[in-house]
């Protein structure tokens, strides 16, 4: 099957969605709706996933970036859910995703003395015991000598010693979108831009789904035997417009994370402490760190949630309060603000409530899953799949997933160490090769084919060159990107990434897939003046005090 989610591929199906009936129809396309469409397709049934924008458009490309088994649930003693994450982490980093999921060191201050110590250290131990170390070096103590070795822009009253362990890291929208290129290569059916906006009903059974293509108007019936509601933090919006009682309730958490440069933090590793709602993350991601989080109760806008100033300000303090050199605002590139799905619960701290995720049949047909967190994506999906393949009418095989490497990742270990030959034969340099292995894993091959048909795609893209052209028209060829703001902030990470928001970078994106995307100027120029539109109304948010302001300037652009 084919993995080349282009135009061509989008019409295809847009023409045949309504001649199938689907085995499973998921609504919802970030990554536990694309892990339940590739875990269906993977089983053999007739699968179709529908997401209303673009991939990982909501809370799957907003996160901490992180692949980790929670060392903070450990305090609230959820050891099944840590277990079970330390499981996950181990088959991304060595089977499933290892061209997108890497290994990354923490620093653990220490600020208390012997006792803190023995209860963190007694934690870190547990950690690497119940799973961790199988795929990751064990955790070491430090003193405050041999940690500030390693961090050396921490203040030395702020640590009397340290712990150093791991975790790892992903880049969350591209292994989303990689997610549902491997649905599409195992038969999946896949469209974005493609709004659930009702069930179809058989008496009292949902049997499919009545879609608007976002990008055409048009409206299509989808029939299939089991739906699929993994739409997150929209989980409640869907019930409510569908007129089904919901099963449970999702209370939204705000997270909010700055990228500074690197050079502004002197650290040869990562950073975690714990806040008083939270955990403050220093996280290294490329040329930048990632600081995060927050946790806050959202109740606004869910498409679009702003990072007000308040929370900018919060960040900086925490971090601050541990750096020799204090970050201001100017020091900040990139902003971004993601929703967490958090099952609703008896605290009134969202920080306190539960990762675990629940499953639902609230009526025949339809089944509801919500809550967890990114790392487990692949046992969720497993768990709505099951309960949605029972009583089917065929046999259906066990879930496969924990076996299957999404798109890229065979093939990556050998080509990662034959990188300096790819070099040599396509004439690119090698940090250029790594990186491009780093994002796209063994599919690299289909960059370099570009690059021989056009050597001009080789080149940097102006106004953001730690990519390179072809990384823009790959993402519409390939990657299903529909229009520029996906490939400014999900495909690559441009948005965040450059102090200009991408702006320089833009024009040229948009220039380079017009032809791919049937783009005439008029319609090159509006998604440039959409996309400035966007950076605007967020840069206005981040000047908002609060996020009731914050949130009114954010949705006064239009929607990208």
């Amino acid at each position: 099957m084919s993995t080349r989610l282009d135009p061509a591929y989008r019409a295809a199906a847009l023409r045949g969605i309504e001649e199938t009936e689907f085995d499973v129809l998921v609504i919802g396309g970030g990554v536990v709706g694309a892990g339940a469409a590739l875990d269906a397709a993977a089983r053999g049934l007739r699968v179709a996933l529908v997401e209303a924008r673009d991939w990982a458009a909501g809370t799957s490309s907003r996160s901490s970036k992180l692949i980790h088994g929670g060392l903070r649930y450990l305090e609230q003693r959820d050891f099944s859910l840590v277990r079970e994450a330390l499981k996950e982490r181990r088959l991304l980093l060595h089977r499933l995703a290892p061209h997108l999921v890497r290994p990354v060191p923490f620093l653990f201050p220490l600020t208390r003395g012997v006792l803190e110590r023995a209860y963190v250290g007694a934690g870190v131990l547990l950690y690497d015991t119940m799973g961790g170390a199988r795929a990751l070096p064990w955790h070491k103590h430090l003193s405050r000598k041999q940690a500030l070795r390693l961090a050396p822009s921490l203040k030395p009253e702020a640590l009397s010693g340290a712990i150093r362990y791991y975790d790892a890291q992903v880049d969350d929208a591209r292994h989303t979108m990689m997610i549902t290129r491997t649905a599409a290569r195992h038969g999946a059916t896949v469209l974005s831009r493609a709004k659930a906006i009702g069930l179809l009903r058989d008496g009292g059974r949902v049997v499919g789904a009545r879609v608007r293509d976002v990008e055409s108007g048009r409206e299509h019936e989808i029939r299939a035997r089991r739906v699929i509601s993994a739409t997150g933090v929209w989980t409640d919006e869907l019930h409510a417009m569908t007129g089904v009682a919901a099963p449970f309730q999702v209370r939204m958490s705000k997270g909010i994370h700055l990228l500074v440069p690197r050079d502004r933090i002197d650290l040869e590793t990562g950073l975690i402490a714990p806040t008083e709602k939270s955990v403050l993350f220093v996280i290294p991601w490329g040329k930048h760190w990632i600081i995060g989080t927050t946790d806050t109760e959202w109740d606004l806008d869910r498409d679009h949630p702003a990072a007000s100033r308040s929370d900018v300000d919060y960040l900086l303090e925490h971090v601050n309060s541990v750096l020799r050199t204090p970050l201001t605002a100017e020091d900040v590139d990139g902003v971004y603000a993601g929703l967490r799905p958090l099952l609703a619960g008896e605290s009134s701290e969202t920080a306190k409530l539960s990762r675990e995720h629940a499953v639902a049949e609230p009526v025949p047909g339809l089944f509801v899953i919500a809550g967890g967190k990114y790392t487990t994506y692949r046992v969720m999906a497993a768990d709505v799949v099951n309960a949605a393949v029972r009583g089917l009418g065929r046999a259906v095989p066990p879930s496969l997933t924990e076996r299957l490497p999404v798109v890229g990742a065979i093939g990556y270990h050998e080509m990662w160490e034959d990188r300096a030959a790819i070099a040599r034969r396509t004439g690119l340099g090698v940090s250029t090769v790594e990186h491009l292995l780093g994002r796209y894993g063994s599919a690299i091959d289909d960059l370099i084919e570009l690059i021989g048909r056009d050597p001009s795609l080789a080149e940097p893209i102006p106004g953001a060159e730690e990519y390179l052209r072809v990384e823009a028209v790959y993402a519409v060829t390939h990657e299903g990107a529909l229009h520029l703001d996906d490939i400014l902030t999900r495909r690559t990470r441009i948005s965040i990434e450059t102090p200009d928001r991408g702006l320089a970078a833009a024009a040229e994106i948009a220039r380079l897939v017009a032809s791919d995307l049937g783009w005439d100027s008029q319609t090159e120029r509006e998604e440039v003046r959409l996309y400035h539109e966007r950076v605007c109304a967020e840069r206005a948010a981040q000047d908002s005090v609060d996020d009731l302001t914050a949130n009114a300037a954010r949705i006064a652009a239009p929607a990208c």
